[in-house]
C-alpha cells in the first residue's frame, strides 16, 4: 500500500469536492474577518482623532493610524525585541514605562520578524502584520482539517469559520504571539495523530519559546505518550514530552547568561505587570460585577462574555467526547488564563485553547442552520467591538 505523506494530505482538492467547497468557503471568511479588524481599528483611529483634534493635534492618516493599533500593546514589546534584542541589565524595580520589560517578551515571534525583516523591505511594523495574516490563513486551515479528522467535513467547515470570526481572533492581525504559537500548536496535534514524537516534540519545544502557555503542549505530549504506552507499548513516545518543554528552559537560561541574573523573567512579570494570582476570583469578581453594573466597564464586559462562552465550550466539548489530548491542552490554557489576577479571562486566551472550537462547530453542525445566522452575527460584531476597545484602550487585551 502507498503510504500517503504529511504534504499530499494537506493539499487543497478541487471546489467540486466537499472539503474543497469548505476550505474556500473557510478562506472567504477569513479575509472578511481581516476586514472586520480593520473596521474595529478604523473606528479606534477615528475616536483618536476627535482626541487629537480637540486638544489641537494633528491626527495620524489613516494607514499610520492603523499601524498605530495594531503594534500597540503587546505588540510594542515584541517590536522592542525584533529591533533591539533583549537588555543585558535589567534595573532594580522595572517597570511597564521602561525597555527594559521587553524581556517579558518570548523570543521565537520577534525574531522571526527580525530575521525576515533583514531581507525584505517593509520594516518590522509590516513584516510583523504580515506573518501574522499569513500565520492566521494556514492556522484556519489546519484547525480544519484536525477538526474534520474528528467529525466530518461539514463539522470541519464551522470550526474553520468559527475559529476566523472568534473575537479572540483580532490577534492574526496584530502584531501578536499568538498566530505563531497556535500554527506551531495545530501541527503539533497533526504529528501527535501521526505518532511522529521526535517532530511533536520539536514543535512543541517552539511553542513553549513563543508564548508562556506554549507549556499547555507540555502537557498534551506526556497525555500522548502515556496513551500510546499503555494502548501500544510504543516506549519512544517519551520523546515527544522530553523535548516539549526546551524552548521554555531555554529562554530561561538565555535570559540567565544575558542579563547575569537568576529568575530574571519572573521578576520582570512580578514588577513591571504586578501579576499576582487570584485562582479564578478575579474571573469570579468581573463576571458578578457585570451582572451588577452591566455597562460599567468594559472589562468586565469581555470577562463575562468570555467566561459565558468558556462554560458553552467545555459543555460542548463533554458532550461530544473531545479526545483527551485536546482536552489536556485546552485545559491547562483555561488554567493559565484563570490563574492571574489582573488579567483573567479574555478573548485573545479562550482563542488559544483552539481545539474547543470542534465540539462547538459539532454541536451546530446538526441544527439544520437554526441557530448558524445568528451565531455569525455574534462573532462579528464582537470581533469589530473587541477590537474597537482595545483600540481606544478601553481594557487590557
Amino acid at each position: 500500500m502507498t503510504r500517503i505523506s504529511l504534504a499530499q494530505k494537506l493539499h487543497v482538492p478541487p471546489a467540486t469536492d466537499p472539503w474543497g467547497k469548505a476550505l474556500r468557503r473557510a478562506g472567504l471568511v477569513y479575509i472578511l474577518s481581516r476586514l472586520f479588524v480593520i473596521m474595529g481599528a478604523a473606528v479606534a483611529v477615528a475616536a483618536q482623532a476627535v482626541v487629537d483634534r480637540t486638544n489641537d493635534v494633528v491626527p495620524a492618516n489613516g494607514l499610520s493610524g492603523l499601524a498605530a493599533i495594531l503594534d500597540s500593546w503587546d505588540g510594542h514589546w515584541y517590536l522592542e525585541v525584533a529591533r533591539r534584542g533583549y537588555p543585558h541589565h535589567i534595573m532594580p524595580n522595572v517597570t511597564y514605562f521602561v525597555s527594559d520589560a521587553r524581556a517579558a517578551f518570548f523570543p521565537m515571534y520577534p525574531r522571526l520578524v527580525h530575521y525576515i525583516d533583514l531581507i525584505f523591505p517593509g520594516g518590522p511594523v509590516s513584516v510583523a502584520l504580515a506573518i501574522n495574516v499569513l500565520l492566521g490563513a494556514m492556522l484556519v486551515f489546519l484547525v480544519g482539517y484536525l477538526c474534520r479528522d474528528i467529525y466530518d467535513t461539514k463539522t470541519a467547515e464551522k470550526a474553520m469559520i468559527l475559529l476566523a470570526l472568534f473575537p479572540g481572533s483580532f490577534v492574526l492581525s496584530m502584531a501578536y504571539s499568538e498566530g505563531l504559537m497556535l500554527t506551531i500548536a495545530a501541527l503539533c496535534f497533526v504529528a501527535l495523530r501521526k505518532k511522529q514524537w521526535f517532530i511533536a516534540g520539536v514543535l512543541a519545544a517552539m511553542a513553549t519559546a513563543t508564548r508562556p502557555n506554549g507549556v499547555a503542549l507540555v502537557a498534551a505530549c506526556a497525555v500522548a505518550s502515556l496513551i500510546a504506552i499503555r494502548n501500544d507499548k510504543e516506549w519512544k513516545s517519551i520523546i515527544a514530552p522530553t523535548i516539549s518543554p526546551l524552548g521554555f528552559i531555554g529562554f530561561m537560561w538565555f535570559l540567565r547568561l544575558h542579563t547575569g541574573e537568576n529568575f530574571a523573567w519572573f521578576r520582570v512579570q512580578t514588577e513591571a505587570w504586578k501579576e499576582g494570582t487570584s485562582f479564578g476570583a478575579t474571573a469570579v469578581q468581573r463576571t458578578v460585577d457585570f451582572f451588577l453594573h452591566p455597562v460599567s466597564s468594559p472589562t468586565s464586559v469581555l470577562t463575562a462574555a468570555s467566561v459565558f462562552a468558556m462554560v458553552i465550550a467545555i459543555v460542548m466539548a463533554r458532550k461530544y467526547r473531545l479526545n483527551m489530548i485536546y482536552w489536556t491542552y485546552s485545559g491547562v490554557v483555561l488554567a493559565l488564563m484563570l490563574i492571574p489576577a489582573t488579567v483573567t479571562a479574555r478573548p485573545r486566551f479562550l482563542f488559544t485553547a483552539f481545539p474547543l472550537f470542534f465540539p462547538v462547530a459539532r454541536a451546530l453542525r446538526d441544527d439544520d442552520n437554526k441557530w448558524w445566522p445568528l451565531v455569525i452575527m455574534v462573532m462579528v460584531g464582537g470581533l469589530v467591538t473587541v477590537t474597537g476597545i482595545y483600540g481606544v484602550r478601553g481594557a487590557i487585551p
